[in-house]
């Protein structure tokens, strides 16, 4: 070590300001300054691999390019330290004192003006070095250039205002950084700490990092290898530290892409969908690096809200990134690379429905509650969504599923709307009254089971220039069939219809015959356009107004069926047993529809029949 007096410099003006900002509101957390400081190490000996093609007289040649961090718990210190391109005494002074030089910045413009892209240089040297401030009592920068010929110094300074620079025998080739630690932040000289900080934010920085002797970073940054070396295995290893998961993936998305951002991104489906089970509200899973450096484990705006299922990383060196790393400045490239990433993962679920027809079935039962959740809330990507829906329908055996595209390619040119039931189960709508019309009239219809689906369907309203409708909307109107015989005559019907809106007055707002039933007797329709039974029942478990409103309804009856006709017989012969029918077949018909919230008068009514019977 040198015996020279250090000299002492006052920081540039810009310095002072940038210090100030740094140690008291830029960065949301003090941990940051680990990350940063790694950066620069791995862009110092970057800088130097790429020197080492140029220059063949390298100082200290036989060193290993490689990081190595060391705590020291007692002495409350922490100490980063590179083999790489190393600093001489003028550079100390431009890379540590103005903000105006900046190494990295150079080194990327010298490229940049070469026609060349590095993609592995990563931040301003003459930024992130900053941060150490916010936990340093004293900051020493020990660095000897590449070159030779140029003596080693030491730079000093507690980050108040002035930095000291001497010369410093010894050293070897690189920068080594000791931070003295303020007493409030004596964690970050515990090996326990450190090494959590490095595995969150540098795990996959090129060169090894090695922690009090130990390697840290073992796994490499799969995204930016070429797919064809990558083994099955490696995939799976890198999945199941990036998620922090013991299953293997179901469904693995590799890309990259030039235009309109330079993005890498590898993403998994996981085996299992955890929300389904029961658990927490899934949270965003997809990293967001920049040049293989963590700029945020969980970024919301990454995708969009739908796709919290999805785990892996997105790497963009197009992102301009703030003094911190830690915030976007500009939130349209963030909303760009939003949509690249989402449509291309739409494009290979696409590809895997098309090519792999029963894997897409399965990720469909475990995840499709987020492609319908995508479908009716996100227009930007609604279409793509929807082409990804999938559901059983009257025209499909039992477990499969069809998709809306090849519905339509099924429908006849007369028709104009694509039908759906909302159900319990398949058995359910099937021995329901309300597919009979359609099955006589050969129109397929979709089976909805999950109690998201009306409100999908509501607000996809319609796909391929065809409207989405129940069908069991009082609205719905459908072709003749020819009448069989051995019905009620029209004036007998007129009768009837008439006599049970006297009885049942106001629980129904229509009686008429109808058109779609074959083999039950009545069937219930809505009467309230803007409240469905499902969207009733929701409101009801969410104690909404209106949800207890009396239920109204449309009431058809089948002039064929025996029950009806016997009807017709009994209300002149016998009305309050007729009356009591009638009320019966209501309650029968509401069951069905699913609007029959209380069915303590109906069993108190059946025993009566029964009895009378």
């Amino acid at each position: 070590m040198s015996t020279a007096t250090p000299q002492k410099f006052e920081f540039q003006a810009e310095i002072k300001q940038l210090l100030d900002i740094v140690i008291h509101s830029l960065y949301t957390e003090k941990e940051i300054f680990v990350r940063e400081l790694v950066s620069n190490a791995s862009d110092a000996l970057e800088k130097l691999r790429h020197t080492q093609i140029t220059e063949k007289d390298i100082f200290d040649d036989k060193l290993e390019l490689e990081i190595n961090v060391t705590t020291d718990d007692k002495a409350k210190t922490i100490t980063i330290q590179d083999f790489g391109i190393g600093m001489t005494r003028d550079e100390l002074v431009k890379n540590l004192g103005t903000i105006a030089h900046s190494g990295s910045k150079a080194f990327l413009q010298a490229l940049g003006e070469g026609g060349a892209k590095n993609s592995n240089l990563i931040g301003q040297f003459g930024v992130g070095f900053y941060s150490a401030f916010m936990v340093a009592k004293s900051v020493k920068v020990y660095s000897h250039s590449w070159r030779a010929a140029e003596p080693g110094h030491v730079w000093s300074s507690d980050g108040a205002g002035s930095y000291e620079l001497e010369p410093s025998e010894g050293e070897r080739r690189g920068a080594k950084i000791v931070i003295t630690l303020k007493d409030d932040c004596s964690e970050f000289a515990e090996d326990w700490k450190i090494k959590e900080i490095l595995e969150r934010y540098s795990a996959f920085v090129s060169y090894p990092i090695n922690l009090n002797g130990k390697r840290i970073n073992t796994v490499q940054a799969l995204w930016l290898r070429s797919k064809n070396e990558i083994k099955e295995e490696e995939y799976t290893e890198f999945y199941k530290f990036q998620a922090h998961a013991f299953d293997e993936p179901r469904l693995r998305l590799h890309f990259s892409a030039d235009a309109p951002l330079a993005i890498n991104a590898l993403l998994f489906v996981p085996k299992d969908n955890t929300e389904k089970l029961g658990f927490a509200r899934l949270e965003p899973s997809v990293s967001l690096y920049c040049r293989k450096v963590l700029i945020d484990a969980k970024p919301k705006d990454i995708l969009p809200e739908w796709l919290r299922f999805l785990k892996g990383v997105v790497d963009s060196e197009d992102l301009p990134l703030n003094i911190s790393r830690e915030t976007m400045q500009d939130r349209s490239l963030l909303e760009k690379l939003n949509k690249v990433i989402t449509k291309r993962f739409l494009k290979f679920l696409e590809e895997e429905a098309k090519n792999r027809p029963e894997a897409y079935a399965e990720f469909f039962r475990e995840f499709g509650h987020f492609l319908k959740e995508g479908a009716a809330l996100d227009h930007t990507h609604k279409d793509q969504a929807t082409k990804l829906l999938r559901f059983a329908s009257s025209l499909t055996e039992k477990d499969k599923t069809t998709s809306l595209t090849e519905y339509v390619s099924r429908m006849g040119a007369e028709q104009k709307e694509i039908y759906y039931l909302v159900g319990p189960n398949r058995s359910a709508i099937e021995s329901g009254p309300y597919l009979e019309a359609f099955k006589a009239r050969n129109l397929e219809v979709l089976f909805c089971y999950e109690s998201v689906d009306e409100y999908v369907m509501n607000n996809v309203r319609e796909f391929d220039g065809k409207k989405l409708t129940a069908a069991d909307h009082a609205d719905v109107k459908l072709s003749d069939l020819p009448k069989p015989e051995g019905a009620l005559a029209d004036s007998d019907v007129a009768t009837l219809t008439g006599w049970l809106k006297t009885t049942l007055g106001e629980r129904v707002a229509e009686v008429k015959a109808s058109d779609r039933l074959v083999d039950s007797p009545v069937l219930a329709l809505n009467a309230d356009k803007f409240m469905s039974p499902h969207m009733r029942r929701m409101m009801k478990a969410m104690n909404k107004d209106g949800a207890d409103s009396p239920v109204r309804v449309n009431l058809e009856i089948n002039p064929r069926h025996a029950v009806i006709k016997r009807l017709f017989e009994l209300h002149g012969s016998n009305p309050d047993r007729a009356k009591l029918v009638a009320e019966q077949l209501l309650d029968n018909a509401l069951i069905c529809a699913g609007l029959l919230d209380d069915a303590t008068a109906m069993v108190a009514r059946l025993n009566l029949i029964l009895a009378n019977a």
